[in-house]
């Protein structure tokens, strides 16, 4: 609370110095484009288990006192008062947000979101099946959709060029002739987080590497950098009898938990309220949401659990998200997957991520294949899907909405994406009836 109020005071005296008025407003531009196979807007899909609109929202209300909805431009009325407008898809996290305001007011010019052609996250993670961030050979910099003007609308705008402070890090060790001359599978993960959900990949992005993962490389970073926080980190370590990244000063747990004694949590790692972990459950750098269910055995890492979900014994998840209300049966695995909401996963089913002839990993993307950017990459199931157990799902396969697949002698590898026409309970007797659509029909029809 009193963090809050520092922040405001010194908003206040700022704009005073400047002259600014003391208001500032938002204008979101509305992306209605439908991110297949979920069949909704990027605004309504989980980030970090939030929806993007509400993470955007909580991350800018100490900065905005109006905000509106916008289709375009021309319905933004002029006022001399300090304007923000981004469009509603885009993915930032808070220290993207105050090192761009910042530097954009000091500025006293109209700016716009850029990045250097060479930001390593960027080239590496963020500009792949989108065209939100896109080189402006003007200025010879990647430009995204988001502007600051400090006294209304106008049209002279540079672009301010945002470092995400990008480092290497690595998330398993394989053999050479898998990776690089290194042994190593690296991704770029910035310091500062942005980038445009247009695909259901760039919700992995988004939360995994954009999202948790950029979590644990600032809490490296600061240990590495800050004396005062390694012996924080040690102080509450020693306190709890805890190994260093298991204790409360990494680890944030809400209220009313049930946790197993035995369960290893390593952070930084945030965990909801009314929230079950089952012995010998293993959860690591994850955000956990909450009423979420995790049963013996399970392994959780570097992974997004929505509000609700369950996870029955020995399920496992890595680099993945689970939207909420959602279920990932015993025995079975998803790596470097994104999983809808109202979605029910068998057991013993097995996502891979992995070509076995060194050849790129592709995902459908409008009516052909783009290059996705990523060395591995599982699955995505959709919204309100049921998947029976045994499957084999080939890398950067989708799995439209509302589709029920049974194992079969004739379909057990899914080797291509499935659409609801495919669907399996069409071989039911009252099919519609049985499991009817809510995802993929025209609005009109919702």
């Amino acid at each position: 609370m009193h963090c809050h109020w520092r922040q405001n005071l010194y908003h206040s005296d700022w704009q005073a110095a400047s002259g600014l008025s003391e208001e500032m407003r938002k204008f979101i531009l509305k992306d209605k484009r439908e991110i297949f196979p979920f069949h909704e807007p990027a605004r309504r899909l989980r980030v970090l288990n939030k929806p993007l609109w509400l993470h955007q929202r909580d991350l800018l209300a100490s900065y905005v006192t109006e905000e509106r909805e916008i289709d375009s431009f021309n319905e933004i009325d002029f006022q001399r008062v300090e304007t923000l407008v981004y469009r509603d898809n885009l993915f930032f996290d808070q220290f993207f947000l105050e090192d761009f305001i910042q530097r954009a007011r000091a500025s006293h010019k109209a700016c716009r979101v850029a990045f250097a052609l060479d930001d390593r996250a960027i080239a590496s993670h963020a500009i792949h099946l989108q065209q939100g961030i896109h080189h402006d050979p003007e200025w010879d910099v990647y430009v995204a959709d988001m502007w600051y003007y400090p006294y209304g609308i106008e049209r002279n705008v540079r672009p301010l060029v945002v470092d995400t402070e990008a480092r290497e890090m690595g998330y398993y060790h394989v053999p050479t002739h898998m990776s690089n001359a290194m042994g190593d599978l690296v991704y770029q993960v910035p310091a500062k987080a942005f980038c445009s959900i247009e695909h259901w990949v760039h919700t992995i992005t988004a939360n995994v590497i954009f999202g948790v993962y950029a979590n644990g490389a600032r809490l490296d970073r600061e240990i590495e950098l800050s004396l005062a926080k390694n012996l924080r980190v040690l102080w509450r370590a020693m306190l709890e009898r805890k190994q260093v990244l298991s204790s409360s000063e990494v680890v944030h747990i809400g209220r009313n938990c049930s946790i197993d004694p035995s369960v290893i949590i390593r952070g930084p790692t945030y965990i909801g309220d009314n929230v079950s972990i089952g012995p010998g459950a293993v959860i690591d750098v994850c955000v956990i949401g909450n009423d979420v269910s995790i049963g013996t055995g399970s392994q959780v890492h570097l992974s997004v659990v929505s509000d609700r979900c369950f996870l029955p014994f020995r399920a496992a998840l890595f680099m993945t998200l689970m939207m909420e209300d959602s279920m990932v049966a015993q025995n079975t695995c998803l790596q470097f997957c994104s999983i809808g909401r109202g979605t029910f996963i068998g057991a013993g089913n097995t996502f891979t991520d992995f070509n076995l002839v060194p050849k790129p990993i592709r995902a459908v993307n409008g009516g052909g294949l783009g290059e996705t950017g990523m060395p591995v990459l599982g699955g995505c199931v959709g919204h309100h899907c049921f998947i029976g157990s045994g499957m084999v799902v080939l890398p950067a396969r989708a799995i439209e909405s509302d589709v029920v697949l049974f194992a079969s002698p004739e379909r057990r590898v899914i080797d291509r994406t499935i659409y609801y026409e495919d669907s399996d309970h069409f071989a039911i007797e009252g099919a519609e009836d049985l499991h009817s659509r809510m995802y993929g029909l025209p609005p009109d029809e919702r």
